[in-house]
């Protein structure tokens, strides 16, 4: 009898343990989806961005995957990019802000004027482009986001989804054009705290390199060409090069 009492409370712990082992287990696979998930939010894709396979690059040279204006990396902002032939090259921007920074600097000599239609991913006159202003979506480069369509049909679908005005590319130009100071002002603020970051990190991961470099995309495709810091890329990236790029 007392066999028979010890064999069942030792069973009766050994459930015990088996069910606590297995609640902890269910807990920690629950705490590791929640990190997964919170993982997910966190690197979620950018609305302007697409892959680099999709994105079309009309300038070239060996910045040609960056902005001239700030350094921005192309197809992470594919969606709101414009392109302008100046002084006889084409250059290729990630915003209407840089674009118009780039005629303010050029006496506005800005021609063949081109924006990637956010439906097909495809550049095509802004003569022929309606434009969505102040959308929910993230802009770039400014408070206000401006988003390019070729089919006006779809830039008013655009707006009654995501809100924003519809609006013609002298009209965006414009909007633009009047918010460039109080903009400039904000990113040189948020790029000097960039190019802070940057110095630390170059000079904690990266060899050194007395070369001067004349803006953000020349230091980036160096960066990226000889590899002085490894393979960076993203923030990292960028923090160096607007380090480098004003050094």
């Amino acid at each position: 009898m007392k066999r028979f009492i010890v064999s069942l409370l030792v069973l009766g712990s050994m459930l015990f343990a088996g069910n606590m082992q297995q609640q902890s287990v269910n807990k920690t696979d629950k705490t590791m989806q929640k990190q997964m998930d919170k993982k997910g939010k966190k690197h979620k894709k950018m609305f302007q961005s697409v892959s680099r396979k999709k994105a079309t690059i009309l300038q070239s040279g060996k910045a040609k995957m960056f902005c001239p204006e700030c350094g921005m990396t192309l197809h992470m902002f594919y969606k709101t990019n414009h392109a302008a032939t100046i002084n006889g090259k084409v250059k290729q921007f990630c915003s209407l802000h840089c674009l118009v920074e780039a005629g303010l600097n050029n006496d506005r000599e800005l021609k063949n004027i081109q924006v990637v239609d956010v439906k097909s991913l495809k550049f095509i006159p802004v003569s022929k482009a309606t434009y969505v202003v102040g959308s929910s979506k993230k802009g770039t480069m400014s408070m206000k986001s401006k988003y390019a369509f070729a089919n006006k049909k779809d830039a008013k679908e655009f707006a009654k989804k995501f809100g924003g005005k519809v609006v013609d590319f002298k009209k965006a130009y414009k909007i633009a054009n009047n918010a460039f100071l109080k903009e400039s002002k904000m990113i040189a603020q948020k790029q000097a705290k960039m190019a802070k970051k940057g110095e630390m990190m170059y000079n904690k991961m990266c060899k050194k390199t007395n070369l001067k470099f004349s803006s953000t995309a020349e230091a980036k495709a160096y960066l990226k060409s000889s590899e002085i810091c490894g393979n960076i890329k993203g923030k990292k990236l960028q923090a160096i090069g607007i380090y480098l790029g004003r050094r």
